[in-house]
């Protein structure tokens, strides 16, 4: 249940303390913004002491989003290129539910990818509230860029997913709004493949296509499409829960099975092909690729080159060399919503995150980007989620998924990724060599952090 708004309140005023004592890099008038902050906290305090007893929960995010006055307040939100005029209308709705205050927001463009690199250059410059990827909340938390959620957090947690919530904790405090789940799944030709036949990924290469077609691509060299193999096999990275920086096993016996398998994979050099997104689409709409790996931000190209034939479906399961047929996992991560510790009106724009991620708002993207749901009346609402199928598999996968870790230790997964699955490429890692090469792997994942 909500939280009585005079609690809310009180809570938001502590918080304010608080982060005044801890946040980085703050100017000399900060003593002064404080001062700001906390009377306009206790003048919605006040002015919330005559509904103090109004405990009812909110039935919808126009309701919640009208519970706080916010007074004056000029927000710069960050998203990506083409969200920006959703998001524009999503802003301009949230201003109209707050008619007695004069609300300003300014629209900049950054990707989730991009949004830690860019508020860490100066926070103080950055967006008030800003989307992200969820493996960036480690760092953007330890730099003290993030303001923590002192605002209906119990009612965030209560709307969403379990594991979204998660991605937005850390050490117990929720620093972030949830917006969306994602995943890889595979997409495929249904002229080349039958629903029978994507289930085995061997079955799938064994198959003769014809000339100048590729039965599977995947984008090798990248660690977010590499691990599925290592997970699948039971590989960690970081440990069973992601978390510990000192653990990686993709070098013990299961890792050299999966090592074995990439390498005969990237052999099929007729069957088999090395692509990054702009590769595959182009391969689909040409009519030369029966299948691969990638998410739903190339849901519409690639269903716009295949129609009737556009098919998806989860990853499929592969047959190592000791007999062993496995379910192939892959990673998972979450698009969130944050706000800027440095911000001048954190209470307004506490109240704009958790209304652009609300319900209204998770509906508006699944429908126009077919972005999956963490909001647990869409995320339940099946009917809805089987209607778009790429949602539909990328819902299926997400069972076999392993979270991506936030952890700073994280940052050192890439690049070791890249080089390995370069190695299997060009043939510079063999049999003689495979065991040294995963464990080199293992130990770039592992170094020390500069």
């Amino acid at each position: 249940m909500r939280k009585g708004k005079k609690v809310i309140a009180l809570l938001l005023t502590t918080v304010l303390a608080l982060s005044c004592l801890t946040a980085c890099g703050k100017k000399n008038n900060d003593n002064n913004k404080a001062e700001t902050e906390t009377t306009t906290t206790e003048e919605a305090t006040t002015t919330d002491d005559a509904a103090a007893t109004d405990d009812a929960v909110a039935t919808d995010d126009a309701a919640a989003a009208e519970d706080t006055k916010l007074g004056d307040a000029t927000l710069k939100v960050w998203g990506p290129q083409e969200q920006q005029e959703e998001l524009q209308a999503m802003c301009d709705a949230f201003v109209a539910l707050h008619p007695e205050d004069k609300i300003t927001i300014e629209l900049g463009v950054v990707s989730e990818a991009d949004a830690k690199s860019e508020v860490l250059k100066d926070p103080t410059v950055a967006a008030d509230v800003f989307t992200f990827a969820s493996d960036q909340i480690a760092e953007l938390v330890q730099a003290g860029a993030l303001f923590p959620v002192a605002m209906n957090a119990d009612q965030i947690k209560a709307n969403n997913t379990e594991s979204s919530i998660s991605a937005c904790t850390v050490d117990g405090q929720l620093y972030a709004y949830p917006s969306s789940s994602d995943t890889y799944f595979m997409y495929y030709d249904k002229s080349k493949y039958t629903e029978d036949e994507i289930k085995s990924l061997d079955t799938m290469m064994a198959k003769d296509l014809g000339d100048g077609v590729t039965n599977f691509s995947f984008d090798i060299d990248n660690g977010w499409y590499l691990s599925s193999f290592f997970f699948g096999a039971g590989c960690t990275l970081f440990g069973p829960d992601g978390t510990d920086a000192t653990q990686c096993d993709f070098n013990n016996d299961r890792g050299l099975l999966v090592g074995e398998y990439l390498m005969k994979l990237a052999k099929e050099t007729k069957k088999f092909a090395n692509h990054d997104d702009g590769l595959l689409l182009a391969a689909f709409e040409a009519g030369t690729l029966g299948a691969t790996f990638t998410g739903t931000w190339n849901a519409e190209p690639i269903q716009k080159s295949l129609g009737e034939n556009y098919g998806t479906a989860p990853l499929p399961t592969i047959t190592l060399s000791n007999g062993e047929t496995i379910q192939l996992g892959g990673m998972a991560n979450f698009k969130l919503y944050g706000v800027n510790s440095q911000t001048a009106n954190p209470q307004a724009a506490m109240a704009l995150a958790e209304y652009l991620t609300g319900e209204e708002c998770q509906k508006t993207r699944f429908e126009k980007y077919s972005y999956a749901p963490t909001n647990l009346n869409l995320a339940n609402d099946t009917e809805a989620l089987a209607s778009n199928p790429a949602i539909a598999a990328l819902s299926a996968q997400a069972q076999n998924a392993t979270v991506q870790t936030s952890i700073p230790q994280s940052g050192n997964f890439w690049t070791p990724s890249e080089a390995f699955g370069t190695g299997i490429l060009d043939g510079s890692i063999t049999m003689d060599n495979l065991q040294s090469k995963l464990d080199d792997y293992v130990t770039n994942i592992l170094a020390t952090l500069e």
